[in-house]
């Protein structure tokens, strides 16, 4: 997923909305949903490493492309370990974790759980960046982490899910991923945000070189069709979706962009159940509904004060 940050300041919603943008923002959202599946689908060829370090190979290629002809920002010294920061926790680790978690879970459970990160972005944000944490992201964090517990619960329960393992491992890939949207976020202040994402996909997939022996042995056996699933994790989900995501976000305001995501889980279910047959649990289902009203919640802002008139406060001076 690219970086819907939810503390980002209420910008008043677009008017109209073309229908370029519209197609950029449903090409986002099945991009993003569709890699749930297909990470799950070529899972059994590929062990969790060498997918990472194939589907960044390629994506860091394709982005590559796309910079060519564009002016180049030299980096500073803090924005290069922002950066590095970046690539290392969100595309390295958050690729490890999102697809270790998919050997024991569904793309569509895995998906629910994942997208509790815009929550722990915006908590994040208040700690770290002093963004301060609202009453109703308070609320919300709560709303949602209970929405978790129930998913964990229900795929717990679940013999064909396995242990809970795949649950801690998909709640790392939120962490991780929530961790790099609050490192990229400072340096995009100076920084293209397609130079950072290829950078960012570069150094990820430097993280995951130590996996190259692994990639080798299971290219050697697995099949086309994983093979092309792979490529078109890089290429479709990493590569495209970021720069629809990118090409949105400058048409229409972040706060109006950040509820397409919500979509991702709920399309990840119907696409897990139309090309694998699989639906999630009945309480993993309603986990995931509470913690999407949780996310919901957080986005909510508090009434602003009212103020006086000038004949009240008088009047109140002179009783």
């Amino acid at each position: 997923m690219s970086s819907p940050t939810p503390s980002l300041p209420v910008e008043p919603l677009a008017k109209t909305l073309t229908p370029l943008v519209l197609v950029a923002v449903a090409v986002t959202v099945l991009a993003w949903a569709s890699a749930f599946i297909v990470i799950r689908g070529v899972g059994s060829d590929f062990t969790p490493g060498a997918l990472t370090l194939l589907r960044l190979l390629v994506g860091a290629a394709v982005l590559a492309i796309g910079l060519i002809g564009r002016p180049w920002v030299k980096p500073n010294p803090r924005e290069w370990l922002l950066i590095i920061g970046c690539g290392v926790m969100w595309f390295g680790i958050y690729n490890v974790a999102l697809n270790t978690a998919e050997q024991t879970l569904d793309g569509g459970t895995t998906a629910m759980i994942v997208n509790f990160a815009p929550i722990l972005i915006a908590l994040g944000a208040g700690v770290f960046l002093r963004e301060g944490i609202p009453k109703w992201l308070a609320i919300g964090a709560g709303v949602a982490f209970i929405g978790v517990l129930l998913i964990g619960f229900g795929t717990s329960a679940d013999s064909a899910a396995g242990s809970g393992t795949g649950v801690i491992w998909a709640l790392v890939a939120a962490l991780t991923y929530s961790v790099g949207v609050l490192l990229q976020k400072p340096a995009l202040r100076r920084v293209p945000a397609a130079q950072v994402t290829w950078l960012a996909c570069a150094i990820g997939a430097v993280t995951a070189l130590p996996f190259t022996g692994e990639l080798i042995v299971d290219l050697q056996d697995a099949s086309a069709a994983s093979v092309l699933g792979v490529v078109y994790l890089g290429v479709v989900p990493t590569a495209v979706a970021f720069s629809t995501w990118g090409y949105a976000l400058t048409k229409m305001a972040a706060g109006q962009l950040i509820v397409s995501s919500y979509l991702v889980p709920p399309a990840a279910i119907v696409l897990g159940l139309l090309f694998l047959g699989e639906v999630p649990t009945l309480i993993a289902v309603v986990g995931g509904a509470v913690c999407l009203f949780g996310v919901a919640l957080s986005r909510r802002r508090s009434p602003e004060p009212k103020i006086r008139r000038r004949e009240d406060v008088s009047q109140d001076s002179l009783e």
